[in-house]
Protein backbone atom coordinates (compact mmCIF):
# COMPACT_ATOMS: atom_id res chain seq x y z
CA UNK A 1 0.00 0.00 0.00
CA UNK A 2 2.71 2.93 -0.92
CA UNK A 3 0.65 4.70 -3.24
CA UNK A 4 -1.20 7.14 -1.87
CA UNK A 5 -4.77 6.92 -3.31
CA UNK A 6 -8.15 7.60 -1.20
CA UNK A 7 -8.54 3.66 -1.01
CA UNK A 8 -5.14 3.56 0.54
CA UNK A 9 -6.01 6.51 2.82
CA UNK A 10 -8.97 4.65 3.49
CA UNK A 11 -7.93 1.26 4.67
CA UNK A 12 -4.74 3.04 6.79
CA UNK A 13 -7.86 5.08 8.77
CA UNK A 14 -9.67 2.00 9.47
CA UNK A 15 -6.75 -0.29 10.82
CA UNK A 16 -5.86 2.77 13.04
CA UNK A 17 -9.10 3.00 14.08
CA UNK A 18 -9.41 -0.53 14.26
CA UNK A 19 -5.63 -0.50 16.24
CA UNK A 20 -7.57 1.10 19.65
CA UNK A 21 -9.59 -2.47 20.45
CA UNK A 22 -8.25 -4.96 18.37
CA UNK A 23 -4.44 -7.11 19.23
CA UNK A 24 -1.52 -6.54 16.99
CA UNK A 25 -2.65 -10.00 15.78
CA UNK A 26 -5.62 -8.73 14.17
CA UNK A 27 -4.33 -6.05 12.95
CA UNK A 28 -1.12 -7.22 11.09
CA UNK A 29 -3.96 -10.24 9.49
CA UNK A 30 -6.57 -7.15 8.98
CA UNK A 31 -3.51 -5.64 6.95
CA UNK A 32 -2.53 -8.20 4.56
CA UNK A 33 -6.50 -9.15 3.73
CA UNK A 34 -6.78 -5.86 2.88
CA UNK A 35 -3.45 -5.11 0.81
CA UNK A 36 -4.62 -8.00 -1.22
CA UNK A 37 -8.01 -6.44 -1.50
CA UNK A 38 -6.48 -3.16 -2.77
CA UNK A 39 -3.91 -5.21 -5.32
CA UNK A 40 -7.18 -6.64 -6.83
CA UNK A 41 -9.27 -3.19 -7.12
CA UNK A 42 -6.21 -1.73 -8.74
CA UNK A 43 -6.17 -3.98 -10.82
CA UNK A 44 -9.59 -3.24 -12.13
CA UNK A 45 -8.46 0.45 -12.05
CA UNK A 46 -10.82 1.55 -8.82
CA UNK A 47 -8.88 3.30 -6.23
CA UNK A 48 -11.81 4.44 -3.94
CA UNK A 49 -13.77 1.97 -1.81
CA UNK A 50 -16.50 3.46 -2.26
CA UNK A 51 -16.79 1.58 -5.79
CA UNK A 52 -16.48 -1.46 -3.58
CA UNK A 53 -19.51 -3.62 -4.49
CA UNK A 54 -21.35 -7.25 -4.16
CA UNK A 55 -20.12 -7.74 -8.01
CA UNK A 56 -16.56 -7.10 -7.23
CA UNK A 57 -16.62 -8.18 -3.94
CA UNK A 58 -17.94 -11.77 -5.07
CA UNK A 59 -14.80 -11.63 -7.70
CA UNK A 60 -12.00 -11.09 -5.62
CA UNK A 61 -13.12 -13.79 -3.14
CA UNK A 62 -13.89 -16.16 -5.67
CA UNK A 63 -10.12 -15.25 -7.30
CA UNK A 64 -8.61 -16.52 -3.94
CA UNK A 65 -10.70 -19.40 -3.83
CA UNK A 66 -9.39 -20.36 -7.21
CA UNK A 67 -5.47 -19.82 -6.16
CA UNK A 68 -6.24 -22.18 -3.27
CA UNK A 69 -6.87 -19.92 -0.21
CA UNK A 70 -8.02 -22.10 2.34
CA UNK A 71 -11.52 -21.81 3.42
CA UNK A 72 -10.88 -20.18 7.04
CA UNK A 73 -8.70 -17.26 5.38
CA UNK A 74 -11.06 -16.91 3.20
CA UNK A 75 -13.68 -16.17 5.68
CA UNK A 76 -11.17 -14.41 7.27
CA UNK A 77 -10.96 -11.96 4.15
CA UNK A 78 -14.71 -11.69 4.24
CA UNK A 79 -14.74 -10.45 7.53
CA UNK A 80 -12.01 -7.90 7.08
CA UNK A 81 -13.49 -6.61 3.97
CA UNK A 82 -16.66 -6.07 5.72
CA UNK A 83 -15.55 -4.37 8.70
CA UNK A 84 -13.65 -2.15 6.59
CA UNK A 85 -16.93 -1.79 4.42
CA UNK A 86 -18.90 -0.97 7.30
CA UNK A 87 -16.49 1.89 8.39
CA UNK A 88 -17.00 3.48 4.76
CA UNK A 89 -20.71 2.71 5.36
CA UNK A 90 -20.34 4.65 8.56
CA UNK A 91 -18.51 7.47 6.69
CA UNK A 92 -21.52 7.73 3.64
CA UNK A 93 -18.84 6.74 0.83
CA UNK A 94 -21.19 3.09 0.44
CA UNK A 95 -24.76 3.31 0.90
CA UNK A 96 -24.98 -0.45 2.28
CA UNK A 97 -21.96 -3.00 3.29
CA UNK A 98 -22.08 -5.68 0.19
CA UNK A 99 -20.54 -7.90 2.95
CA UNK A 100 -23.75 -8.70 3.82
CA UNK A 101 -24.63 -10.14 0.83
CA UNK A 102 -22.09 -12.41 0.35
CA UNK A 103 -21.84 -15.71 2.31
CA UNK A 104 -18.89 -16.48 4.74
CA UNK A 105 -16.74 -19.76 3.26
CA UNK A 106 -17.23 -22.52 5.70
CA UNK A 107 -14.24 -23.15 7.51
CA UNK A 108 -13.54 -26.84 9.56
CA UNK A 109 -14.69 -26.65 12.61
CA UNK A 110 -12.24 -27.51 14.87
CA UNK A 111 -12.80 -28.07 18.55
CA UNK A 112 -11.04 -26.16 21.29
CA UNK A 113 -9.56 -28.58 23.42
CA UNK A 114 -9.40 -27.37 27.36
CA UNK A 115 -7.24 -28.12 29.93
CA UNK A 116 -8.64 -30.99 32.41
CA UNK A 117 -10.56 -29.76 35.14
CA UNK A 118 -8.60 -31.48 37.81
CA UNK A 119 -4.86 -30.73 36.06
CA UNK A 120 -6.16 -26.78 35.43
CA UNK A 121 -6.73 -26.73 39.39
CA UNK A 122 -3.24 -28.50 40.20
CA UNK A 123 -1.55 -26.17 38.42
CA UNK A 124 -3.34 -22.88 39.75
CA UNK A 125 -2.92 -24.23 43.34
CA UNK A 126 1.09 -25.01 42.87
CA UNK A 127 2.81 -22.15 44.76
CA UNK A 128 4.79 -19.83 43.04
CA UNK A 129 8.41 -17.94 44.12
CA UNK A 130 6.93 -15.38 45.63
CA UNK A 131 8.24 -12.70 43.41
CA UNK A 132 6.07 -9.78 42.15
CA UNK A 133 6.44 -11.23 38.76
CA UNK A 134 4.78 -14.16 39.83
CA UNK A 135 2.43 -12.68 41.89
CA UNK A 136 1.43 -10.50 38.86
CA UNK A 137 1.21 -14.36 36.72
CA UNK A 138 -0.88 -15.59 39.36
CA UNK A 139 -3.58 -12.85 38.63
CA UNK A 140 -3.44 -13.20 35.20
CA UNK A 141 -3.85 -16.82 34.81
CA UNK A 142 -6.56 -17.09 37.16
CA UNK A 143 -8.09 -13.51 35.70
CA UNK A 144 -8.21 -15.74 32.36
CA UNK A 145 -9.40 -18.93 33.58
CA UNK A 146 -12.37 -16.73 36.01
CA UNK A 147 -13.50 -14.49 33.70
CA UNK A 148 -12.70 -15.85 30.03
CA UNK A 149 -10.87 -12.60 28.79
CA UNK A 150 -9.66 -12.73 25.71
CA UNK A 151 -6.05 -11.71 25.32
CA UNK A 152 -6.56 -7.84 24.08
CA UNK A 153 -8.96 -7.82 26.57
CA UNK A 154 -6.64 -8.29 29.68
CA UNK A 155 -4.19 -6.32 28.26
CA UNK A 156 -6.34 -3.52 27.79
CA UNK A 157 -7.50 -3.51 31.41
CA UNK A 158 -6.89 -0.69 33.13
CA UNK A 159 -6.87 -0.05 38.00
CA UNK A 160 -10.16 1.73 36.99
CA UNK A 161 -12.11 -1.77 35.38
CA UNK A 162 -11.85 -3.18 38.23
CA UNK A 163 -14.61 -3.10 40.36
CA UNK A 164 -16.22 -5.16 43.45
CA UNK A 165 -15.96 -8.88 42.53
CA UNK A 166 -16.56 -7.88 38.67
CA UNK A 167 -14.39 -5.81 35.98
CA UNK A 168 -15.14 -4.19 32.92
CA UNK A 169 -13.61 -5.22 29.57
CA UNK A 170 -14.16 -3.82 26.29
CA UNK A 171 -14.02 -6.66 23.58
CA UNK A 172 -14.40 -7.03 20.03
CA UNK A 173 -16.06 -4.02 18.15
CA UNK A 174 -15.46 -2.09 20.90
CA UNK A 175 -18.80 -3.77 23.01
CA UNK A 176 -18.53 -3.58 26.53
CA UNK A 177 -18.94 -5.98 29.10
CA UNK A 178 -18.96 -6.69 32.86
CA UNK A 179 -17.45 -9.70 33.93
CA UNK A 180 -17.62 -11.32 37.31
CA UNK A 181 -14.41 -12.54 39.07
CA UNK A 182 -14.14 -15.54 41.40
CA UNK A 183 -13.13 -15.51 44.50
CA UNK A 184 -9.83 -17.44 44.06
CA UNK A 185 -9.27 -14.43 41.03
CA UNK A 186 -9.77 -11.79 43.59
CA UNK A 187 -7.49 -12.60 46.18
CA UNK A 188 -4.46 -13.25 43.50
CA UNK A 189 -5.65 -9.49 42.54
CA UNK A 190 -5.68 -8.43 45.65
CA UNK A 191 -2.67 -10.23 46.36
CA UNK A 192 -0.68 -8.51 42.84
CA UNK A 193 -2.36 -4.65 43.97
CA UNK A 194 -0.16 -5.05 47.04
CA UNK A 195 2.90 -5.09 45.35
CA UNK A 196 2.40 -3.63 41.95
CA UNK A 197 3.61 -0.68 43.07
CA UNK A 198 7.22 -2.06 43.46
CA UNK A 199 6.89 -2.23 39.43
CA UNK A 200 5.10 0.36 38.21
CA UNK A 201 5.82 3.70 37.07
CA UNK A 202 4.23 6.67 38.24
CA UNK A 203 1.03 7.46 36.64
CA UNK A 204 0.75 4.07 34.88
CA UNK A 205 -2.64 3.61 34.60
CA UNK A 206 -2.52 -0.38 33.24
CA UNK A 207 -3.64 -2.75 35.40
CA UNK A 208 -0.43 -5.67 34.34
CA UNK A 209 3.04 -3.99 34.02
CA UNK A 210 5.82 -5.40 33.31
CA UNK A 211 9.63 -5.41 34.99
CA UNK A 212 10.36 -2.23 33.64
CA UNK A 213 7.32 -0.56 34.73
CA UNK A 214 4.63 -0.16 32.11
CA UNK A 215 1.97 -1.79 30.52
CA UNK A 216 2.48 -5.54 29.65
CA UNK A 217 1.81 -6.69 25.99
CA UNK A 218 0.57 -9.28 24.29
CA UNK A 219 4.09 -11.22 23.82
CA UNK A 220 4.78 -10.42 26.85
CA UNK A 221 1.50 -12.13 28.40
CA UNK A 222 2.34 -15.42 26.61
CA UNK A 223 5.69 -16.05 27.77
CA UNK A 224 4.71 -15.45 30.75
CA UNK A 225 1.85 -18.36 30.87
CA UNK A 226 4.62 -20.49 28.76
CA UNK A 227 7.26 -20.02 31.36
CA UNK A 228 4.50 -20.73 34.24
CA UNK A 229 3.34 -23.61 32.66
CA UNK A 230 6.53 -25.17 32.55
CA UNK A 231 8.26 -23.80 36.14
CA UNK A 232 4.71 -25.95 37.62
CA UNK A 233 5.09 -28.75 35.97
CA UNK A 234 1.94 -28.52 33.49
CA UNK A 235 2.38 -30.91 30.71
CA UNK A 236 0.11 -28.54 28.49
CA UNK A 237 1.01 -26.01 25.88
CA UNK A 238 -0.79 -22.98 27.82
CA UNK A 239 -1.63 -20.05 25.99
CA UNK A 240 -4.22 -17.53 26.74
CA UNK A 241 -7.02 -18.85 24.16
CA UNK A 242 -6.75 -22.33 26.11
CA UNK A 243 -7.45 -21.12 29.31
CA UNK A 244 -10.79 -19.18 27.42
CA UNK A 245 -11.27 -22.50 26.12
CA UNK A 246 -10.79 -23.69 29.49
CA UNK A 247 -13.41 -21.26 31.12
CA UNK A 248 -16.31 -21.82 28.52
CA UNK A 249 -16.08 -25.96 28.23
CA UNK A 250 -15.74 -26.28 31.96
CA UNK A 251 -18.68 -23.79 33.25
CA UNK A 252 -20.76 -24.68 30.27
CA UNK A 253 -20.64 -28.68 31.47
CA UNK A 254 -21.28 -27.51 35.02
CA UNK A 255 -23.91 -25.18 34.64
CA UNK A 256 -26.08 -26.33 30.74
CA UNK A 257 -26.50 -23.00 30.04
CA UNK A 258 -25.73 -21.39 26.64
CA UNK A 259 -26.87 -18.41 26.47
CA UNK A 260 -24.98 -17.63 29.81
CA UNK A 261 -22.10 -18.52 28.55
CA UNK A 262 -22.46 -16.59 25.35
CA UNK A 263 -22.92 -13.64 27.25
CA UNK A 264 -19.64 -14.12 29.44
CA UNK A 265 -17.73 -15.09 26.66
CA UNK A 266 -18.98 -11.66 24.49
CA UNK A 267 -20.18 -13.51 21.63
CA UNK A 268 -22.46 -12.11 19.11
CA UNK A 269 -23.48 -14.75 17.98
CA UNK A 270 -24.89 -18.17 19.80
CA UNK A 271 -23.61 -20.47 17.42
CA UNK A 272 -20.39 -19.20 17.81
CA UNK A 273 -21.28 -20.38 21.48
CA UNK A 274 -22.38 -23.69 20.41
CA UNK A 275 -18.82 -25.44 19.29
CA UNK A 276 -18.69 -25.82 23.29
CA UNK A 277 -21.67 -27.74 22.89
CA UNK A 278 -19.87 -29.98 20.56
CA UNK A 279 -17.30 -30.71 22.78
CA UNK A 280 -19.65 -31.51 25.94
CA UNK A 281 -21.41 -33.95 23.62
CA UNK A 282 -17.39 -35.30 22.30
CA UNK A 283 -16.35 -35.74 26.19
CA UNK A 284 -19.86 -37.27 27.11
CA UNK A 285 -19.95 -40.08 24.06
CA UNK A 286 -16.59 -40.93 24.67
CA UNK A 287 -17.22 -41.82 28.14
CA UNK A 288 -20.47 -43.50 27.28
CA UNK A 289 -18.42 -45.42 24.75
CA UNK A 290 -16.12 -46.57 27.51
CA UNK A 291 -19.02 -47.50 30.04
CA UNK A 292 -21.71 -49.01 28.47
CA UNK A 293 -21.51 -52.56 27.71
CA UNK A 294 -23.09 -52.45 24.43
CA UNK A 295 -21.42 -49.60 23.28
CA UNK A 296 -18.12 -50.64 23.81
CA UNK A 297 -16.27 -51.30 20.40
CA UNK A 298 -15.14 -54.80 19.77
CA UNK A 299 -11.36 -54.81 19.11
CA UNK A 300 -10.13 -56.48 15.50
CA UNK A 301 -8.86 -59.80 17.29
CA UNK A 302 -11.89 -60.32 19.56
CA UNK A 303 -13.13 -63.85 18.60
CA UNK A 304 -16.95 -63.81 17.18
CA UNK A 305 -19.29 -65.68 19.20
CA UNK A 306 -22.02 -66.26 16.83
CA UNK A 307 -20.02 -68.76 14.83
Amino acid sequence: MADTTPLTRQVEAFLAELAQTASPATIDAYRRDLAALVEFLDAQGIDDGGALDVVLLRRFLGGERSRGLAPRSLARRRAAIARFAERLRRDGRLAHNPADLVRTPKAPKDLPRPVDVDALARFLDTPHDGSPLSVRDQAMLELFYSSGLRLAELAALDLSDLQAQRVRVLGKGAKPRQMPVGRRASQALDAWLGVRGALAVDDETALFVGARGGRLGHRAIQQRLVKQARARGLDEHLHPHRLRHSFASHLLESSQDLRAVQELLGHAHLSTTQIYTRLDWQHLAAGYDAAHPRARRRRPDDSDTSS
